[in-house]
């Protein structure tokens, strides 16, 4: 029998050519933005040890130290955060597990005593399956962007909408403008001072929480919050649903089931 070749468009075909240059062209950016971020922390050590270096009797040991060290954490950041981006989408499907959504919402905020509140309304069946480090470090990183720019509490909802699971976050900060919404989302992006990265943070953050949501064939984008500020909403697709009776929380997280 002969094997004939499957006819391919030629714009899907146009499309298989280009993936190869984009994956390149994606991966020389990584490694630009990657080093100009590292640049300055390396910088800013190599600075102050030359200077300890030139005065020694005119240094503060103590305080030379207290800098290299942020300047060694920023960088060890920086790092760790590049190396997690690298492994996201590479996991076996054996490595997922059939995780409560609303239940790990509910554990990431109770463990937040610090910054503004956080109110949470929660779904009874909110069942995927993921990676469970991942989704934890994805809900981690919208918290800490939600708590970082709102002015006094985050609104946290978990629902359910066919075979879709919903997680809207929404801070009463200083929002998004409309042309940044997707670029917040690259990696080590700028925007405007109001929501910088001076506030904490490598700016790898929201890069992490969109390519853990698109591994996990879901999505990720951020509209305006109805608080004024700014809405980020994650949408997975739902497994079989299970039923949890929820319990109140103490401290400084405010929840309720739907």
């Amino acid at each position: 029998m002969t094997c004939r070749p499957v006819p391919v468009s030629r714009e899907t075909g146009q499309r298989a050519q280009e993936y190869p240059d984009r994956t390149l062209d994606r991966a020389r950016q990584l490694t630009a933005d990657a080093s100009h971020e590292m640049r300055t922390p390396l910088a800013g050590l190599r600075a102050e040890l030359e200077e300890a270096r030139m005065h020694p009797h005119q240094t503060d040991l103590s305080e030379v130290l207290d800098c290299a060290l942020r300047d060694v954490e920023r960088l060890e950041a920086i790092v760790a955060d590049l190396l997690f981006l690298a492994q996201v989408g590479t996991n076996l499907p054996s490595e997922q597990e059939m995780l409560d959504l609303a239940e790990l919402v509910r554990a990431e905020a109770s463990r937040r005593s610090f910054g503004v509140e956080i109110h949470v309304k929660f779904a009874r069946e909110a069942t995927i399956s993921a990676v469970r480090m991942q989704i934890n470090r994805l809900l981690a990183n919208l918290l800490d962007n939600a708590q970082r720019h709102a002015r006094r509490s985050v609104q946290v909802q978990v629902r359910r909408h066919g075979a879709v699971i919903e997680l809207a976050i929404a801070d009463d900060g200083p929002g998004i403008a409309a042309p940044d919404r997707e670029r917040i989302f690259e990696r080590f992006a700028r925007l405007d001072a109001s929501r910088s990265r001076d506030k904490g943070g490598v700016g790898l953050g929201l890069a992490i929480a969109r390519d853990v949501a698109l591994a996990h064939h879901g999505s990720l984008h951020v509209e305006d919050s109805p608080t004024g500020g700014a809405r980020f909403v994650l949408r997975l697709p739902a497994n079989m649903p299970i039923t949890k009776t929820w319990t109140s929380h103490p401290s400084r997280v405010h929840g309720d089931g739907e």
